[in-house]
């Protein structure tokens, strides 16, 4: 048997994300994938480090890796209209499950087992730990374009900012408090 699964996957880069919004520096669905996957790793060692947790990083990131492999076929739909109205996000979610079963069905047999629980049965502690570091990603995107004299995303930075806050984890707040101010300086600021 053939398989076109990695081959999909690797369009992740063809996905441009904040489509509704103008970009200093564009993002696509690769390369938001693969930060969300570092986040969501620093987020579940900073559980177990600091506040006592027993999360393994490893299964963290690579469910990060895939969490948004469905817009390969669905394309990334905007945040105001995804979650503006509930039947649209409740229609929405359905066209992921269908294109996440697409993906799957894509996979040898032998596989599936392996990716099914990054794809579709993601458990919900690591769902609550890939979303906050998915919205960490998309903080740090509006950061880095403020930075950048882009008042587009000054909203979005606020609005963002406060989700992050009400998440209660205490792992998202310490990144916010150690490591965040840092995407806001210069690369001379950084040395």
């Amino acid at each position: 048997m053939k398989s076109h699964f990695f081959a999909y996957i690797s369009r992740m880069r063809f996905i441009q994300r904040w489509a509704l919004m103008r970009n200093t520096a564009p993002e696509n669905v690769q390369e938001h994938s693969h930060q969300v996957a570092v986040l969501a790793h620093a987020l579940a060692v900073i559980r177990n480090e600091k506040f006592g947790g027993h999360t393994d990083p490893g299964t963290i990131a690579a469910a990060a890796l895939y969490h948004d492999a469905s817009e390969i076929l669905t394309g990334d739909m905007p945040t105001p209209i995804k979650y503006d109205n509930p039947a649209i996000r409740s229609a929405y979610k359905e066209v992921e499950a269908v294109a996440e079963g697409k993906l799957l069905a894509m996979l040898p047999e032998e596989l599936r087992a392996v990716y099914t629980p990054l794809l579709t049965q993601i458990p919900p502690e690591t769902e609550r730990l890939v979303k906050a570091a998915d919205k960490l990603s998309a903080y740090i995107k509006c950061v880095e374009e403020l930075k950048a004299g882009n008042a587009e995303f000054r909203d979005a930075a606020a609005q963002t900012r406060q989700a992050l806050e009400s998440y209660g984890l205490p792992e998202v707040q310490y990144f916010l408090e150690v490591f965040m101010d840092s995407f806001s300086l210069t690369l001379d600021q950084l040395k």
